[in-house]
């Protein structure tokens, strides 16, 4: 099921990319100011892979161009970690009592990062900030952990296709490969 939406949202991608007839040779102007609105879908890796099963999500990202090749970020958004369905049991002296759990939580990322563009449209990206954890037992733990995130993306005059690893870190670590589609415009 997970390949399924994974498909369809790397099919839509690739048909707004084709069917773009918006298009130019450079995507930044030295000074120039862009937002971008973006959906996100991942899936988690590593030890949260084992609670969650889907991570969707939507961020903004400023960014201000330093050079024709090179623009500064600040992303911040939300991101929803769909909880996979576990048994939970709770004993007493006198029962067990169990019980179908299935906990969401979620992320509110904060990054600064940079963009390093490269060929036509192509970029590799960084950021680093700090995430905020929201709802769910695993909240309890930490609630702002260390978040950096490095990425790959095509970038042309109304969209940014990114594809990257983010990891969050913090008495334990939160981590996914997730893709972002984000409708960019000058400011």
């Amino acid at each position: 099921m997970k390949k399924n939406y994974l498909f369809k949202i790397a099919a839509m991608v690739a048909a707004g990319i084709l069917f773009n007839n918006t298009v130019k040779a450079q995507t930044t102007k030295q000074g120039e100011w862009r937002l971008g609105i973006g959906a996100e879908a991942a899936l988690p890796v590593g030890d949260v892979s084992d609670i969650s099963s889907f991570v969707i999500g939507g961020t903004a990202r400023l960014q201000y161009a330093t050079s024709d090749k090179v623009a500064l970020t600040f992303t911040s958004g939300y991101y929803d970690f769909i909880g996979k369905s576990f048994q939970a049991f709770t004993t007493t002296p006198s029962s067990v009592t169990t019980r179908t759990v299935r906990e969401n939580f979620g992320l509110i990322p904060i990054k600064a990062g940079i963009k390093d563009f490269f060929g036509n449209n192509f970029y590799f990206g960084a950021e680093a900030g700090a995430a905020i954890q929201t709802g769910g037992s695993l909240s309890r733990n930490t609630s702002v952990k260390l978040d950096v995130a490095p990425a790959v993306g095509f970038a042309c005059k109304d969209w940014d296709i990114s594809a990257r690893y983010e990891n969050m870190s913090g008495d334990g670590t939160i981590s996914f490969v997730g893709l972002r589609a984000a409708y960019s415009f000058g400011l």
